[in-house]
């Protein structure tokens, strides 16, 4: 399986970061996947944003939930993040992995938020 992340490289303070993965050799569908979003800002360690499963249910760090959204387009074969309420604190290596605790991963996007 692969996963490819893409979306905007710079966002300004208080917009909202989309960004949206897509899954290659195999489905989003498929039991009993978990699919992860990821992010490791500069000179921290790796940060579990949250997942949706395959089902379709999600899961959020508690303490990002209140500004993260995940969904998913089962035609596409995608799933997306929605970050809001941007802060230089938020800027980050983000990764889209699949599994709870992830066995494949993307390649990580830059994420940098600035104005």
């Amino acid at each position: 399986v692969q996963l490819q992340e893409s979306g905007p490289g710079l966002v300004k303070p208080s917009q909202t970061l989309s960004l949206t993965c897509t899954v290659s050799g195999g489905s989003i569908t498929t039991n009993y996947y978990w699919w992860t979003w990821i992010r490791q800002p500069p000179g921290k360690g790796l940060e579990w944003i949250g997942s949706i499963i395959y089902s379709g249910t999600t899961y959020y760090s508690p303490s990002l939930k209140s500004r993260t959204s995940i969904s998913r387009d089962t035609s596409k074969n995608q799933f997306t993040l929605q970050l809001s309420s941007l802060t230089p604190e938020d800027t980050a290596i983000y990764y889209c992995a699949r599994g709870r605790t992830p066995e494949y991963w993307g390649q990580g996007t830059q994420v940098t938020v600035s104005s």
